[in-house]
């Protein structure tokens, strides 16, 4: 769960001219493509020809980086998610997580890419699995993280079975993806959150910890 610099829903941009970009530039073009597309049009109807040309590169140059489409794909959301940002170091608190969450799901484009993702996951079965295998890495550290220092706190109760807590929201998550309409605000998603966790006992220690 993770946050993006968007842009609009369609993301459809003009194919860069050829050439030959520096490697940073290369490496930004070719993500950001890939994201373009995958929202676009799905797994299914992206390629690393499709890839290439939006991002004004040669196919060589972005099979010098992924070894496939699922290794470009998974990158790309990786990327977009911040999840190899060596910065993030985690939440301040559980209400500072929701309000990130909230904030991430309130846009259109992020929800579009996540359905994208779960949606492939008959036909694409690779690319869901090998997603799941680093979402549930550092990230997903970071949030059970929270979620324990938060029991540390007395926000969540001592008996709370954290694992479970953490299934719960990351299918809620896909529950809102599927069942809320996608205007929704970052506030309305954040009282979704904050309600689900109520159910578990959790209580934030500190008042206006429903605003964002």
């Amino acid at each position: 769960m993770m946050t993006t610099d968007d842009l609009g829903m369609t993301g459809t941009r003009a194919p860069r001219p050829a050439g030959r970009p520096r490697s940073q530039e290369a490496d930004l073009a070719i993500l950001t493509a890939a994201l373009d597309l995958l929202i676009e049009y799905g797994v299914a109807q992206t390629s690393i020809e499709q890839v290439a040309r939006r991002a004004g590169v040669t196919r060589a140059t972005v099979y010098r980086r992924y070894a496939d489409k699922t290794a470009l794909l998974v990158r790309a959301l990786q990327w977009a998610n911040h999840d190899n940002d060596p910065d993030f170091i985690g939440w301040r608190d559980l209400d500072h997580m929701f309000g990130d969450w909230a904030a991430h799901l309130s846009e259109p484009r992020n929800r579009v890419l996540l359905r994208r993702v779960f949606g492939a996951v008959d036909d694409h079965p690779e690319l869901m699995r090998a997603y799941r295998e680093a979402n549930a890495g550092r990230r997903a550290a970071v949030v059970r993280e929270a979620l324990r220092l938060a029991q540390d706190r007395g926000e969540l109760p001592a008996d709370a079975d954290v694992d479970v807590v953490q299934e719960v929201l990351s299918s809620a998550v896909m529950g809102h993806l599927g069942g809320h309409p996608d205007d929704e605000s970052a506030t309305q998603i954040k009282a979704y959150f904050l309600a689900i966790m109520k159910q578990f006992g959790y209580r934030p220690a500190t008042k206006g910890s429903e605003s964002i």
